[in-house]
């Protein structure tokens, strides 16, 4: 910790709350971080905020390749020094927000994310590898935990809602390890955990990927109201008409959308696609 302020204060750099900058420096958690994400010679890394470069040198270590984002032109001179030697790794001065995603992944390949994610961003990241990123096969980033305990929820818990069911679509999703607030400096107000979400093990199939992100906002939409009344307020549906989808479903009349596991969503907007309801 001493190393890396020193580092800070001889190139004058500052923290900027807009960033959302809290750097992690433990090297046995790093490491171990990498470890989750299964990196090894053969994988392709991105990772967004690279900070003061810790993780990035970790992940440089184990990695064939590194490709990093950092929003904040300041930490350049930083950066060449706690990166020297990595010259495996390549950090781009950009938002990763505006990146072309998909010309990025034809350079790539197929490759992995890890990150220590600034926490104002976590979620829109999260969902833009969800729902565009076609060579992706994992993140492992870390979260708020009551972020992370929503990513990882199961159907009937309060934690659960749309971006699990999102996620679930795609893959599987765990915790591996929570992170005290102490690590990380500055000290920031929760604390954190590590999520990995694979894409290559579990997740399952929709007709209409379009319609599974609708059918799952409509169920979601009021979690005090019944399921059928968020089918009636949303694709505006007779109640007989929205009765008759759920029965169809195997849906209990009375249910709530937080009731129904990720799966019975999927087959609930295959349904509302086959019908023409959602277009």
């Amino acid at each position: 910790m001493d190393d890396l302020r020193s580092v800070l204060l001889r190139h004058g750099f500052s923290f900027k709350k807009q960033f959302g900058q809290n750097f992690l420096t433990d090297t046995n958690l790093l490491k171990a971080i990498v470890a989750d994400a299964g990196v090894d010679e053969n994988t392709t890394a991105l990772e967004i905020g690279t900070g003061a470069g810790a993780l990035t040198r970790a992940l440089a270590e184990r990695a064939k390749r590194v490709i990093s984002f950092e929003i904040d032109r300041t930490l350049q001179p930083v950066l060449a020094e706690t990166l020297s030697g990595c010259d495996n790794a390549e950090v781009r001065f950009q938002d990763f927000a505006k990146c072309d995603l998909t010309a990025l992944e034809r350079e790539l390949g197929e490759y992995a994310v890890v990150a220590n994610l600034p926490y104002y961003v976590t979620t829109p990241i999260l969902m833009r590898f969800v729902e565009e990123g076609k060579k992706c096969r994992s993140l492992t980033i870390m979260v708020q935990e009551e972020v992370a305990r929503r990513f990882c929820a199961v159907e009937g818990t309060e934690d659960y809602g749309a971006v699990t069911a999102a996620l679930a679509r795609r893959g599987s999703c765990r915790i591996t390890r929570t992170v005290p607030r102490t690590l990380f400096t500055p000290r920031p107000n929760v604390d954190s955990a590590v999520v990995h979400v694979d894409f290559t093990a579990g997740g399952f199939e929709v007709l209409n990927e379009k319609a599974f992100r609708e059918t799952v906002r409509a169920a979601f939409l009021s979690r005090r109201k019944t399921l059928e009344n968020n089918l009636i307020a949303v694709f505006r549906l007779s109640r007989e008409e929205a009765k008759q989808i759920l029965a169809e479903v195997g849906v209990q009349e009375g249910a709530r959308g937080e009731t129904l596991s990720p799966v019975r969503l999927g087959a609930l907007s295959d349904l509302l696609f086959a019908k023409g309801i959602i277009k």
